[in-house]
């Protein structure tokens, strides 16, 4: 098996979870609480399946690296930088902020998630970004 083709699989399933974000959001706004829930359970799913799917990849393939050169270098670095924060900080915020909807807490649930939401979708969005940017815009060339 190829993992180097795992890369692109990650960025599906980033994708799709954040479709799944802003349909949950969507529907928590329709007042659809059912809706939401469905959609917030496959963004899990979805972002669960990433998160297999990136650890295989790792450990099999390494990083992919980055081509572009000059200011790019720099804009790509920023937004790599802070995905990894982002995505290191949602680890936590993401099952805290299921458990308190579980448990309907719904009150503490609408705290948190007004920060995991847009952290979460960051991450996922950015996740894409980065993987255009360095396996279709800029790939390394070698050398």
């Amino acid at each position: 098996m190829d993992f180097n083709q795992l890369v692109h699989t990650n960025a599906l399933f980033n994708a799709i979870s954040v479709v799944f974000l802003a349909l949950g959001y969507y529907f928590i706004k329709a007042g659809d609480w059912r809706k939401h829930r469905a959609m917030m359970i496959s963004a899990l799913v979805a972002s669960a399946l990433f998160l297999v799917s990136y650890v295989i990849y790792k450990l099999n393939a390494g990083f992919a690296q980055f081509g572009g050169e000059g200011a790019i270098r720099y804009i790509y670095f920023t937004i790599l930088f802070v995905h990894v924060l982002g995505a290191i900080a949602i680890v936590p915020l993401v099952p805290v902020t299921v458990m308190r909807a579980l448990r309907e807490r719904f009150d503490q649930h609408k705290k948190i998630a007004r920060i995991t939401w847009p952290l979460w979708m960051y991450v996922g969005i950015s996740g894409v970004v980065v993987y255009v940017m360095a396996v279709h815009m800029y790939p390394y060339q070698g050398g």
